[in-house]
Formats: structure tokens, C-alpha cells, sequence
């Protein structure tokens, strides 16, 4: 049995252009300078366990080259995820409030220069979207615009929208997922954040709007 922190871990996680650097151990080897192109720091310590989750299953350490274009190349679409600039637009499926911190932070860290945020948020029903919306931090939002879920399990519209002006928002409700995508950018600044955000569902239909992943 290997436990994280102990026959291996994410020694050095820094913020890099597009993503992170970071620095890996496992039990047989160390792995320096190793650029993972997804943002949030928790990334790291994901990174450490899939790498250790590989070195266990080949029975011996990697070649460093290998580990360093395996991570590089790494994509995970819907996870904070950059599909547009001018305004900046993020795609992250943070469906928990634990989620929704995660995100509310790695935002923060790697987005924080921009102007302001406008929120895209659709929910599935046993969602508390109150706690959802604090999670995401959207207290510091310009607008949100609520939209609903493409699922016979998605929360109303219209409950979203109503949670968010109770935390003093502005916000308003939209038909779907393109229209409330559609508003918040021509809400948005070229120098906002637009964050669609909320429900897997919710992404997926925001990335196929937009065009598919890049």
C-alpha cells in the first residue's frame, strides 16, 4: 500500500502559463520541471496519483521523457476549462459545493487580473443553489444568469435566479443553455470572466454551443 504524502507526492506545485509545474515523487523516482496544462492546484496532487497509480501497474519507475509528455498532453474537457478570450470564458462542472470551492479558488489564482465575472449557472434538482452559488464565490459577480439544466432532472430556472438576488445579485433566467450563453457574453466585458458553471449538463451543452472543445 502506497498513501500519498508518504511513498509519494507532489513535492512543488507552481502556477505556470496554462497551467501548473510540477515537481513529482513516487517511490521509485523523482520527476522535476513536469508541466501539467490544467489549472487548479489540486491538479497536482492528482497528477502524483496517476503517475503513481502507473509506476505500480509497470512494477518499475518511468522514463522521465514519457511522464513529461504524458501530462503535457493531458486534457480534461469541462474542468476549468479556457474555450474563449475577449471575454474570457471557463467551462468547469462543479455539480457539489466542494466543487464549486475548488473552482471558486483556482479561478482565483489563475484568472484573478480580470475585470469582473459574469455568471452562467444551471442546476439539477437537490442542488441547494444558494450554497451552490456561495461556494462559486458569486457574490463578486456583475450578473448571474441562470439557465436550466438539459436533463428532466434540472432545477428551475427560475429557483436559481431567485437564490442568487437573495445573496444580492443581479440575475435573471434564460430558456436554455445557448441564450443564457448568449446574454452573459454580451453582458460581458472583453476583459470579464464568464464562468458557466453548475452542472456537467450544463458545460456539455455550453461546449457544443460553442463550438466543441479547443
Amino acid at each position: 500500500m502506497w498513501e500519498r504524502g508518504r511513498h509519494f507526492a507532489c513535492e512543488r506545485n507552481e502556477l505556470a502559463h496554462g497551467g501548473r509545474l510540477l515537481d513529482l515523487r513516487t517511490p521509485g523516482a523523482s520527476y522535476s520541471d513536469v508541466y501539467l496544462p490544467l489549472h487548479g492546484a489540486h491538479q497536482g496532487d492528482n497528477a502524483a496519483v496517476a503517475l503513481a497509480a502507473a509506476e505500480a501497474f509497470f512494477g518499475q519507475p518511468l522514463d522521465a521523457d514519457v511522464v513529461e509528455e504524458a501530462f503535457a498532453g493531458v486534457r480534461v474537457p469541462g474542468r476549468l476549462e479556457v474555450v474563449g478570450r475577449q471575454p474570457l470564458v471557463v467551462l468547469d462542472g462543479a455539480h457539489n459545493p466542494a466543487g464549486a470551492a475548488a473552482a471558486a479558488d483556482a479561478i482565483g489564482e489563475a484568472f484573478g487580473g480580470t475585470a469582473g465575472k459574469v455568471l452562467v449557472v444551471g442546476l439539477l434538482q437537490g442542488k441547494d443553489p444558494g450554497e451552490m452559488l456561495d461556494a462559486l464565490e458569486a457574490r463578486g459577480a456583475r450578473v448571474v444568469v441562470a439557465c436550466p439544466a438539459p436533463s428532466p432532472r434540472s432545477l428551475p430556472p427560475a429557483d436559481v435566479a431567485r437564490a442568487a438576488r437573495a445573496l444580492g445579485l443581479d440575475a435573471e433566467a434564460a430558456g436554455s443553455v445557448p441564450e443564457a450563453l448568449a446574454r452573459a457574453l454580451a453582458v460581458a466585458s472583453q476583459d470579464d470572466l464568464v464562468l458557466v458553471s453548475g452542472s456537467l449538463y450544463v458545460v456539455g451543452a455550453a461546449r457544443a454551443a460553442l463550438g466543441g472543445a479547443r
